[in-house]
């Protein structure tokens, strides 16, 4: 499989050289080198073992650094906010790297995002065919009948989506509060899926968290800590994507 591919002058921007189009103009002027030979395709992919020379300069290749984050309610999935609401990269450890989240969490729900500098890790992770598992914990208003979570696992159509839960199990219910909570594993998280499939059953969702991505948990964590990912994980990562190809 091919790792880490990226379109050349997108390398050149990210290195801190120049701007992408300036970067797309000194490609065209055949000032750019790739391997010791000159390049003036726009289109041209390179990875991170080429050697790239902008004027005769190597440029520097940003060390890819991979985070995660047991993000807290009430924070946005994005490196900034117009509105000044905290953002998950604000829970980063302090760093000159462009990190960015790898997908999306609600602003409402809580639990693990992973945030790298490294696009072809982040395209890897995200890409619905490579199913990496994302498990998630609701507690829902109501109890929602056997029949209604299997149609959730059989796949729902709402405004013209297909959701789909891969797994479902009810964890506990209380009569009394007539509240339940059920686990549900997603491949892929379009907007808003969960609180989308309950609402469309009859069952509001009250919080939900994913506690699970792949084999990394929210143990150890409380909601706004950040850690590093060690080389195994990021390995055992890039694995399990490998592994899960349809």
């Amino acid at each position: 499989m091919t790792h880490n591919q990226e379109r050349l002058q997108k390398v050149i921007a990210n290195s801190g050289v120049t701007s992408r189009r300036k970067a797309e103009q000194l490609i065209t002027e055949g000032k750019v080198n790739v391997n010791g030979k000159v390049v003036k395709e726009l289109g041209t992919k390179v990875t991170p073992n080429d050697d790239i020379e902008v004027n005769g300069v190597p440029i520097e290749k940003e060390a890819p650094e991979y985070y995660l984050l047991y993000k807290p309610r009430g924070v946005i999935s994005s490196v900034s906010d117009d509105k000044g609401r905290k953002v998950v990269t604000d829970y980063v450890p302090e760093t000159d790297k462009r990190i960015y989240p790898i997908g999306r969490l609600d602003y409402d729900t809580s639990g693990l995002i992973l945030l790298t500098n490294d696009g072809s890790f982040a395209q890897e992770l995200m890409h619905p065919k490579h199913q990496i598992d994302k498990v998630y914990v609701a507690k829902v208003k109501g109890i929602p009948s056997k029949e209604e979570l299997a149609s959730l696992t059989k796949g729902v159509q709402i405004d013209g989506e297909y959701l789909k839960a891969v797994h479902q199990r009810v964890i506990s219910t209380d009569r009394k509060k007539n509240t339940a909570i059920i686990q549900l594993t997603l491949h892929e998280g379009k907007n808003r899926q969960i609180r989308r499939m309950f609402e469309a059953l009859g069952y509001p969702i009250d919080k939900l968290k994913r506690e699970r991505y792949a084999f990394l948990t929210t143990q150890g964590l409380q909601p706004g800590d950040c850690r590093e990912l060690t080389p195994h994980e990021v390995k055992k990562l890039r694995k399990a994507a490998d592994e899960n190809v349809n």
